[in-house]
């Protein structure tokens, strides 16, 4: 029983691979970074759902470079909860993340669906997300100068009127999950959403706009630090399109499963301080980000919150998926 289902594993692992390098040339990097990745595994990874017994709530925001001009900023809710179906355990969640950047804004709408297995103690998931991606640019502000050689007052392909569409959207990945340990693998934008964007009027243009696909793994730990309250949750990211790619590296020491503080790193970009604390049910995390890059000739750095509630959920089992992660709480 345990060799087949490893091979097929592999054959979706192997799929994942494929269908992520496909045609990334021409494809736009459209997933928003949060140095708190780790609480909102499933905007990354849809397989990454109904990992307790609770339904989980998360919101929050990041503001990016502070001090720039029209630098990204991104917001994200999503919600996710186990349920009983036909008496197999699943996953099921809803995600809604929006981005303004430059002159561009994305919308992204999904809804979530995983099918888990128990696995050498643990706790295998498969899932998918299907949604809506929407894309606008506000060529209204587009301001072209024609006292130079680089830029010409009238290039049609700029659009010089606000424009927007919207395309189908999928996403697909795995994830497993053991007392001490987490990790999972998946692609987001599958099918490399084509957004076509038309302008008003009787000489209408179109443009288009495709969103790339994008590679990741994700992975953690839950180390208990012998004859203390103490736990220390490592994290990792590492996201690709083939063409670039980047990785940061998170270290959370939690005291009593109520408050915890850490630090990250994310090659190449920033160092970060990450606090959050946990009281009964609701949950709030800041973390901050200190650029050490060349953009911190202009930018102080970024900031990031969130906001949370877990409601626990009666299936008919005594709690039997409780982790002590606060990531997962």
């Amino acid at each position: 029983m345990i060799r087949p289902l490893i091979c097929n594993i592999k054959r979706i692992v192997a799929a994942v691979l494929l269908l992520s390098a496909i045609s990334v040339e021409s494809a736009a990097q459209v997933d928003a970074g949060f140095t708190q990745y780790m609480e909102v595994p499933s905007y990354y990874n849809p397989a990454a759902i109904g990992l307790t017994d609770y339904l989980r709530i998360r919101g929050g925001s990041r503001l990016q470079w502070m001090g720039i001009p029209k630098a990204p900023k991104t917001f994200l809710a999503n919600a996710d909860m186990p349920m009983k179906l036909f008496g197999k355990r699943i996953g099921v969640a809803i995600v809604m993340q929006q981005e303004s950047m430059g002159l561009y804004n994305n919308l992204t709408l999904g809804a979530m669906g995983a099918y888990k297995l128990k696995i050498f103690k643990g706790e295998l998931s498969i899932g998918a997300r299907i949604g809506l991606f929407d894309e606008s640019f506000r060529g209204s502000e587009v301001i072209l100068p024609d006292d130079n050689d680089y830029h010409q007052s009238a290039d049609d392909a700029i659009p010089t009127t606000d424009v927007h569409g919207t395309a189908f959207d999928i996403s697909f990945g795995i994830h497993y999950t053991h007392r001490l340990f987490w990790a999972g693998i998946s692609a987001t934008h599958i099918n490399q959403p084509t957004v076509k964007m038309s302008t008003d009027g009787t000489d209408a243009k179109q443009y288009e706009f495709q969103a790339g696909c994008n590679f990741y793994f994700m992975g953690g730990g839950n180390i208990p630090i012998k004859n203390t309250l103490f736990e220390l949750q490592p994290s990792v990211l590492v996201k690709t399109d083939f063409i670039f790619t980047t990785a940061e590296i998170t270290a959370k020491l939690q005291y009593n499963r109520f408050f915890y503080g850490g630090l990250a790193y994310r090659y190449n970009d920033a160092v970060a301080l990450l606090l959050g604390a946990c009281f009964k049910n609701f949950f709030v995390g800041y973390s901050y980000d200190y650029p050490i890059s060349d953009i911190a000739k202009a930018s102080s750095g970024s900031h990031e919150i969130w906001l949370g509630y877990s409601m626990k959920l009666d299936l008919g089992e005594k709690n039997k998926h409780r982790h002590k992660s606060i990531r997962i709480m």
